[in-house]
């Protein structure tokens, strides 16, 4: 896909799956998530759980790839994007990172079992060192 198909495919947000590097031979550590994107840095945001465990907060340091996917008309798309999380928590409220992620739109999406009242997140931005796209082509039948 060309660099505007894939601005247009992520539009201003919606879902995906965020994978991060495995050690040890592991299979990555993959959950869905929402997403915002702004499509003139190219930069995607997250507002991710906090990791219960200290085996999983060693993750947020992983590079990570996050996969897009859907349908537009009767053709499927989809949008991978590759590099490190960086996180926004001690960001001030006035910088450029945090004005470009207060621009995007990062659905609620409710996948848990207590009130999201009671979980804490954290903002993230994916600055991708790579950013693909791939569509269904039509066949001549």
């Amino acid at each position: 896909m060309a660099d505007e198909e894939i601005h247009d495919f992520l539009g201003n947000g919606g879902t995906g799956v965020l994978s991060f590097s495995a050690r040890d031979g592991d299979p990555p550590y993959s959950r869905p998530v929402s997403y915002g994107y702004d499509a003139e840095s190219g930069h995607l945001h997250f507002r991710l759980v906090e990791p219960s465990s200290r085996q999983k907060r060693g993750l947020l340091d992983s590079p990570v790839s996050f996969v897009s996917h859907g349908e537009q008309g009767d053709r499927w798309r989809s949008v991978v994007a590759t590099g490190e999380l960086e996180d926004l928590s001690g960001v001030p409220s006035d910088s450029a990172a945090m004005a470009e992620r207060w621009g995007v739109d990062i659905p609620l999406v409710d996948i848990f079992e207590s009130s999201s009242d009671d979980v804490t997140f954290r903002q993230f931005r994916l600055v991708p060192d790579k950013l693909t796209g791939r569509k269904a082509v039509k066949s001549e039948d």
